[in-house]
């Protein structure tokens, strides 16, 4: 294995020597959107699949044109072939995928639905799943051949987060089995915290989460997160954010990142998404990157206007991502995530549907005049 030091300092595998740019591990759902309406009205939804892990492969293989595959697992029937169908048009390579035997009614395993609304001035987005049981959730240790995936083919990247280890018991040891794997082989490590209290509370709780993520946090190279996610999944307090987090001193985070990185000097960067929902369609929006005892803050987007925030912050890893494997450096990364997190809010979906030619643009911040 040969690996080249970047000019931001991560330590990368040649693209050379690599089938994939990125590797994600998570589940992959179904995502029901009744559009202006409220699900409990609804009388028709669009469909999109969504996942975290998956929208950051997603939106490195369709906006930043880079070699991405998910691993994860699928019941074989027809919503799993619609999902199947749907991620093909994302370009992320399937031929790691785990289809399981379906029984005819879900008892044993199935596929996850997502229902979420958009949200829309005062009214918030809400998010409904309905995932117990699904097929991705049982999976444990031994069932993926990590060293086949990140030896013999090769990656320079893998990405999973906390909403796939908050899946099940079994889910953080799978991850934690590819973590070492990976490690072996020289791959860089990223990990979304994504904390979601619906998750956690049905196996622990809080307590059950910080203690799973705590473990795993020692494995990785980039942590990102948000303010909530890095209290609540990991335990750091932020000085002077109220119970909502509504509003955040950018300084008091700082220091709190800094905790963070004294606790687990294995973090080489650490990336955050910045948000002040003033209102479920007006975000104040921005994004702080951590490297190396700098901090790097995108251009902010004070009144952003939101379409659809669900992804957000996963269009922003994968921007981040797309940087630091082009040896950008971190400034160039945080706003290069913080633009393609803002552009995927102007569509609806989890995923992006920016071009990496809009992205740049929103970089040097250009306007919105019509592009002939």
């Amino acid at each position: 294995m040969t690996a080249g030091r970047s000019a931001n300092g991560l330590v990368l595998r040649s693209k050379d020597e690599c089938k994939w740019d990125l590797v994600s591990l998570g589940e992959v759902m179904l995502r029901l959107d009744p559009g202006d309406v409220r699900v409990a009205t609804a009388r028709q939804f669009n469909v999109w699949e969504g996942g975290g892990e998956y929208n950051v492969a997603r939106g490195l293989r369709r906006c930043f044109g880079l070699k991405t595959a998910i691993v994860t697992a699928l019941a074989d029937n027809p919503v799993g072939r619609l999902l199947e169908d749907l991620m093909l048009q994302g370009g992320v390579d399937q031929s790691h995928v785990v289809w399981t035997r379906y029984d005819g009614v879900g008892r044993t395993t199935r596929n996850g639905l997502n229902f979420t609304e958009r949200g829309f001035g005062v009214r918030a987005a809400l998010g409904c799943s309905d995932r117990g049981h699904t097929a991705v959730s049982q999976l444990k240790p031994g069932q993926i051949d990590w060293d086949e995936i990140f030896g013999k083919e090769g990656a320079r990247w893998f990405h999973t987060g906390g909403i796939f280890c908050a899946l099940s018991e079994t889910t953080p040891e799978v991850a934690k089995e590819a973590m070492i794997a990976a490690r072996k082989h020289g791959t860089i490590i990223s990990y979304d915290l994504n904390y979601r209290d619906s998750l956690w509370k049905s196996i622990g709780g809080k307590v059950r989460a910080t203690e799973v993520n705590r473990e795993l946090a020692s494995y990785v190279d980039v942590m990102i997160g948000n303010e909530e996610d890095f209290t609540a999944a990991l335990g750091f307090e932020i000085e002077g954010a109220g119970d909502d987090l509504a509003e955040l001193d950018t300084g008091s985070f700082r220091r709190m990142i800094e905790k963070a990185v004294a606790t687990f000097p294995n973090f080489k960067a650490v990336g955050t998404t910045l948000r002040h929902a003033k209102t479920a369609s007006i975000n104040d929006w921005g994004a702080v990157c951590y490297y190396e005892g700098a901090f790097h803050e995108a251009r902010p987007m004070p009144d952003l206007e939101i379409f659809d925030r669900v992804g957000g912050g996963d269009s922003f890893a994968s921007g981040l991502i797309y940087g630091f494997l082009n040896e950008k450096g971190a400034d160039w990364a945080v706003n290069c995530g913080c633009a393609h997190g803002a552009l995927a809010m102007t569509t609806p979906g989890d995923t992006t549907m920016a071009t990496l030619d809009e992205v740049l643009r929103v970089m040097k911040g250009s306007g919105a005049r019509v592009q002939r």
